[in-house]
């Protein structure tokens, strides 16, 4: 019995370490980096871009339609995986927003969002 446990720990070893040798996982160190500098440059972004309608942390928005970043992320069923593209898809207001959003700027953008995901978020009365 142990020693199907240790075969099934060098298994493991095995394959992450395979991974990260192909260059199809980053050690966690190197993808926390990133991930941060993502985020860094997504605020960079949402305070040049979005803050004059949008709370970007945590608030009421300046303009009352524009819902904030807060409340966005902790929208029921929205996922890093489903914010990507409702960002994409979600400007179609060009009388509004008067600028587009390339896709690296919606990558950094959506991981800042994320970062203002809370479990126990309660949409503020306004």
């Amino acid at each position: 019995m142990r020693l199907k446990g240790i075969s099934a720990v060098l298994i493991a070893v095995a394959v992450v370490s395979g991974a990260i040798a192909t260059g199809q996982a980053r050690p966690a160190k190197e993808s926390n980096r990133a991930e941060r500098t993502a985020q860094q440059r997504g605020l960079a972004f949402a305070q040049k871009h979005c803050s004059t309608c949008h709370d970007i942390n945590t608030g009421i928005s300046p303009k009352p339609e524009a819902p904030s970043f807060e409340a966005i992320v902790n929208t029921p069923g929205l996922t890093a995986r489903t914010l990507n593209p409702w960002l994409r898809n979600s400007h179609n207001f060009p009388e509004i927003m008067n600028f587009e959003i390339a896709p690296e700027q919606i990558d950094a953008l959506a991981a800042y969002m994320l970062t203002l995901k809370n479990a126990d978020y309660r949409p503020p009365i306004q």
